[in-house]
């Protein structure tokens, strides 16, 4: 034996630390690997983003969704000059027009007005994209503030508001919507901001209280306690210590609710109560097709299809968002 074998071995016998079943001497700790050390070596949020890319379906829900949204963002580059302006009404070619079936002129055919169905699909992602998200953007607004006053205050102010955000929970959600917008004048429902609050305004009782659920159980932790020891003040607190690590469940909530958030637009609009013309809404779509289900079913359903892929897809990335969020799941 070598000298360098009976150091190792000499080395490996005097180790005071054994294995605690046949009680050999462990082997010294290895070094690091590479994959271990940029493990180590990630953030929190670099952490989500690499648990993220290995979910394929989110990534598909991601593709899909920036796809319609480049689409629609460019629609007015394109669709007019390609497929004629689908906000428009031609008298002059609408009786020749109508009601074509698909062709390379007009890849999903055309309506009963002689517009082309792509096109108006394509202008409808784009009202149900603003409305999905500008209405959960505000939800969440409206929900993090209370939620956030209701979990660290708690008392008579979490009282107050949680009785407050029952009242919006008792009454069925669509009945709700309806209700409110029928108040309305026609006039007043113009545009998409009569929508978009609707739905808001109904949005962010829930979010307050999941956010509310989530501060009452990380401001109990040690690293809050020892900051309001250190004589911290409540917004110090609230937005350094308390909000970044309580966000997690709303980011996965918000996701999630936009599919929601578009699928009540749409049967806004299907009854007549959402989106109005020249506006163009995808439940509109189906309203106004719903009279040819049978002689040209393709004007119900490529809107639909439109809903149904948008949706998904936004539930599928809230999927994916809540599992690379959870920082109990492994690499």
């Amino acid at each position: 034996m070598t000298e360098s074998n009976m150091t190792s071995a000499d080395t490996a016998e005097d180790h005071p630390v054994k294995d605690y079943q046949t009680g050999v001497p462990a082997s010294p700790p290895g070094e690091p690997s590479e994959q271990d050390t940029a493990r180590a070596s990630r953030t929190l949020r670099g952490d989500a983003w690499y648990r993220l890319r290995r979910n394929k379906l989110a990534l598909v829900a991601i593709s899909w969704l920036l796809f319609i949204t480049v689409l629609a963002v460019t629609a007015d580059l394109w669709v007019p000059q390609n497929f004629g302006d689908p906000r428009k009404i031609d008298s002059t070619t609408a009786a020749q027009n109508r009601l074509q079936p698909p062709s390379l002129e007009h890849p999903m055919g055309t309506d009963n007005l002689g517009r082309d169905v792509f096109g108006r699909v394509i202008y409808g992602a784009r009202v149900s994209l603003v409305v999905g998200i500008t209405a959960v953007a505000i939800g969440v607004v409206i929900g993090l503030l209370f939620g956030a006053l209701s979990g660290f205050y708690g008392r008579w102010v979490d009282t107050g508001i949680m009785r407050l955000a029952d009242i919006f929970l008792a009454f069925p959600y669509m009945m709700f919507a309806i209700l409110l917008l029928s108040v309305l004048p026609e006039r007043a429902r113009q545009g998409l901001l009569p929508v978009t609050f609707t739905i808001a305004l109904l949005g962010w009782p829930s979010i307050s209280r999941v956010f509310r659920s989530s501060i009452l159980s990380v401001k109990e932790n040690d690293y809050v306690q020892a900051g309001r020891a250190l004589g911290a003040s409540d917004s110090r607190l609230m937005f350094r210590h308390i909000t970044p690590n309580a966000i997690a469940p709303i980011v996965v909530y918000a996701t999630m609710s936009i599919g929601g958030a578009i699928l009540t637009e749409a049967a806004l609009s299907f009854l007549g109560l959402g989106i109005l013309p020249p506006n163009i809404s995808w439940g509109r779509m189906i309203q106004d097709g719903r009279v040819f289900l049978v002689t040209n079913p393709g004007l119900v359903f490529w809107p639909g299809l439109a809903i149904l892929s948008t949706v998904l897809a936004f539930t599928l990335l809230g999927d994916g968002a809540r599992d690379a969020l959870d920082v109990k799941m492994k690499d």
